[in-house]
């Protein structure tokens, strides 16, 4: 077997891949176990590592292709699995996909290491945790960002309710622009990313329609269900393509921009720091100023999702004996998700907006508001 961490390869990762290719090696023989000692080994796919712990339960994880470094959706994730094992006292073990391809070999690389409970990160692994899910009935699995229809009973779906979360940051950003319009971008046209888009949306309407204003939101018609997104390949990794995208919204006059794009919202990032204050971020999925320090200072606030709390709960819940395959839906309700605090921006927030959004999310809450967004949990 041929390894590699995660970090550039030239000349012997094209020769692995040729050859794999040529050999038509199973899903079990592409994919390492990782090292039971506790140091680290990587597969042809993605690099693993194991974390020692005591007891005979194992918690393993398995990112989509943004990996465990993206200071966003896959970072917050693996927190959870940090605290289960510092907290829990359960061996981890985790594998970083680099490829859409990879994640059925990722995840039956964690199924060989015997782990006692799989959580897979991202909507797009939609199929390849169902499918191993079918076929591994005493293995537990959840799934982050995606709630499969009929999934099977081993399987518990990890989803957030960001439409309401995003709202929020829509009426902040429309009440918060200078040049009267805003702008959103995703890293790829999947339900997981259109429902911040939605509720950015909806929340800037909101807004009009309360203050009789015409604040103009670009990068998403929600109507339409369309808008702007990264450029392919691998557009969640795609830093230069988000910047491309970002500068895109920023010539069209938008003043503040919600990126939900995984790493390539950096590229956002780059593009808000450079205006030098004209020009503003919110960010997404966790608190951009505790994974994004450098860009603090051109964030407004973030759209979080309580990632690593959720896989936390559930890996407690499974090790404890009381595992379910029911979902947990994250709400602002319950804290699943919300706005994270105003760092910087706190004393350019007036306290009436505040109040505002405190009165947004008891009504959202209470179903008084209610948003329409497609791509809500059902």
């Amino acid at each position: 077997m041929f390894c590699f961490r995660r970090h550039p390869v030239k000349k012997s990762l094209t020769a692995v891949a040729a050859v794999i290719s040529a050999m038509a090696l199973s899903l079990s023989a592409c994919a390492q176990a990782p090292d039971e000692s506790g140091g680290s080994s990587a597969s042809a796919t993605g690099s693993s590592s194991q974390a020692a712990g005591s007891g005979s339960f194992k918690a393993c994880m398995v990112s989509d292709s943004a990996g465990f470094t993206d200071k966003s959706f896959n970072q917050t994730s693996l927190a959870g699995l940090t605290k289960a094992a510092s907290d829990l006292k359960v061996s981890t073990a985790k594998v970083e996909s680099k490829d859409d391809k990879d994640y059925a070999v990722n995840i039956q690389s964690m199924i060989d290491a015997k782990c006692t409970m799989i959580v897979s990160v991202g909507f797009l692994l939609e199929n390849a945790t169902v499918a191993a899910a079918k076929a591994n009935p005493d293995v537990n699995f959840a799934i982050v960002d995606s709630q499969p229809a009929n999934a099977p009973k081993n399987l518990k779906p990890l989803i957030f309710n960001t439409a309401e979360s995003s709202f929020e940051a829509g009426y902040l950003a429309a009440s918060m622009t200078k040049s009267g319009k805003v702008g959103t971008f995703g890293g790829q046209k999947i339900p997981t990313v259109t429902i911040f888009m939605d509720g950015f949306a909806q929340g800037v309407d909101y807004y009009n329609t309360q203050k009789k204003k015409s604040v103009q939101v670009l990068g998403w018609d929600a109507k339409k269900q369309d808008g702007q997104f990264v450029p392919q390949p691998n557009p969640f990794q795609n830093v230069a393509g988000g910047k491309t995208t970002a500068q895109t919204l920023v010539n069209q006059g938008a003043d503040i921009v919600l990126p939900v794009a995984g790493n390539a919202g950096n590229g956002a990032l780059q593009v808000v720091k450079s205006s030098g204050g004209k020009v503003n971020a919110i960010w997404v999925d966790a608190d951009g100023c505790d994974t994004q320090p450098t860009y603090c200072s051109s964030i407004i606030t973030s759209v979080y999702k309580g990632m690593d709390v959720a896989v936390y709960d559930a890996i407690k819940a499974a090790k404890d004996g009381n595992f379910t395959g029911d979902p947990y839906v994250g709400s602002l309700k319950d804290g699943g998700t919300g706005l994270s605090p105003f760092h910087t921006f706190d004393s350019k927030v007036p306290a009436d907006l505040k109040s505002e959004l405190n009165a947004i999310k008891a009504d959202i809450a209470s179903g008084k508001i209610k948003i329409t967004s497609t791509a809500q949990p059902k």
